[in-house]
């Protein structure tokens, strides 16, 4: 279950003010990593709220930096019985301490003291643990990043004269036990919300994480915090969807890969929706789903000038400006399938390949089939390729390639599917009305 530790770190209760208060309708922020990377961006998340306001909110945070990266190094090293456990750990903890040396002046304050339970829960966790199951220990370790970065931030924001309440989301939203890509129970985590979060004043709570029917911690999918902004907002029917980002909004690519990128200015959820699909890293693909059954609004803006007005996102918006759209995944799988026997491959066997893509996690992320052959473009998240091409060999001829990108153009001319091909070796390409895709070697 997840620790009773961690459950007994937040301030007292701030009581609901006046009922012209609580008709307010809250707003929903969610803060990633990168914005509480270190002491400075802590700082700069008070500012951001001081700038917007922090009544009626719920502020959404992320582990800090690349903690969730070293908490996943600390899984594979418990597995392992690597003898560098506990210094990695005495490594984290020292990194979260350095950000309280920053913060607070007075070295005496009990945030240290919390932090360092924390960390000592950890240990006891390792310790403890009698599951051999990897997603499991994978879920109950990697929440710690929340939980420590949330119990900082709501300290700092205390200490600065901002009363808030440290929610435990793992008591909030229950999930079922798919550890690792775990499921919303949607009535239970909506019942939950809406009686235990405080709708007339500053709240503070972690991304990514839920529990189960046991209270064994469950996570909601790599980068799933920004999901986690999404059910809290629409469980709180919130005014809108707030997420911080450093860029300063969503950008028709991602700067790091393509060049000469520009700002939508706003963008329908439809639209959001199929980027998310096609992998644009800046909106998770499940965040929009529950925001548009209740068409909640959504902004995308820059943690480092906040009061720009960066992206909106809402029902009916046109693309503006009308622009290509470049996305890349990389370090996918390309796995080529045709008949032992050169039949065709059918309705029956595809839904046989599909079911094994489903048993061993793997998601698809394009098809293109002939008579004889079948090729798919997928990502290996969970690890489990090795096992899905063993099973696929009993029925197939199978051929694949690791560490393929696959490049996706939204509304794609034929000046722009030039230039991305450009210099590239195009292993697969395929061409819809709308959507231009190629694979390369990477």
């Amino acid at each position: 279950m997840f620790s009773k530790v961690c459950l007994n770190l937040q301030p007292k209760i701030v009581p609901k003010k006046t009922v012209l208060l609580n008709l307010l309708i809250m707003k929903v922020f969610k803060f990633g990593g990168a914005s509480v990377k270190d002491a400075a961006g802590v700082k700069n998340v008070v500012n951001v709220i001081d700038k917007v306001g922090s009544g009626a909110t719920l502020v959404v945070v992320s582990a800090m930096g690349k903690t969730t990266n070293a908490l996943e190094v600390v899984v594979k090293q418990y597995r392992e019985k690597d003898p560098e456990l506990k210094q990695n750990i005495l490594n984290l903890r020292d990194f979260h301490i350095n950000i309280l040396n920053d913060l607070f002046e007075d070295k005496g304050h009990s945030i240290f003291d919390k932090v360092n339970a924390i960390f000592n829960d950890l240990d006891t966790l390792l310790e403890r643990n009698k599951s051999p199951k990897y997603d499991y220990i994978y879920d109950q370790v990697v929440s710690y990043g929340e939980i420590t970065s949330t119990t900082i931030l709501s300290a700092y924001f205390d200490y600065k004269g901002y009363t808030n309440e440290w929610l435990d989301a793992r008591s909030l939203i229950k999930t079922d036990s798919t550890y690792r890509d775990a499921k919303v129970d949607w009535n239970a985590t909506e019942k939950a919300i809406q009686n235990n979060v405080n709708k007339s004043g500053l709240s503070i709570t972690q991304g990514f994480i839920g529990s189960d029917t046991n209270n064994f911690t469950t996570t909601l999918g790599r980068e799933g915090s920004d999901y986690t902004g999404g059910i809290f907002a629409y469980c709180l029917n919130a005014e809108n969807l707030s997420i911080w980002k450093d860029v300063p909004g969503v950008l028709n690519g991602d700067p790091r890969v393509f060049e000469d990128t520009i700002l939508l200015n706003q963008i329908s959820y439809e639209e959001a929706i199929e980027l998310a699909f096609y992998g644009a890293s800046v909106i998770h693909p499940k965040t929009l789903q529950p925001l548009q059954q209740k068409e909640i609004p959504l902004y995308v803006k820059s943690f480092i000038n906040p009061e720009n007005a960066g992206t909106a996102v809402s029902k009916g918006q046109t693309l503006e400006p009308f622009a290509p759209c470049f996305i890349v995944k990389k370090n996918q799988v390309l796995i080529s399938l045709s008949s032992l026997d050169f039949s065709f491959i059918v309705e029956e066997n595809i839904s046989d390949i599909f079911r094994l893509f489903h048993k061993y996690q793997i998601k698809v992320d394009l098809i293109q089939n002939t008579a004889i052959s079948f090729s798919v473009c997928v990502d290996n998240k969970f690890g489990h390729l090795e096992e899905l091409i063993d099973e696929l060999k009993n029925d197939f001829k199978v051929t694949f390639e690791e560490n393929v990108s696959l490049y996706t153009i939204r509304h794609f001319n034929e000046e722009a599917a030039q230039n991305l091909e450009a210099g590239k070796e195009v292993l697969l390409k395929q061409r819809g009305t709308e959507t231009y895709q190629i694979i390369t070697k990477q």
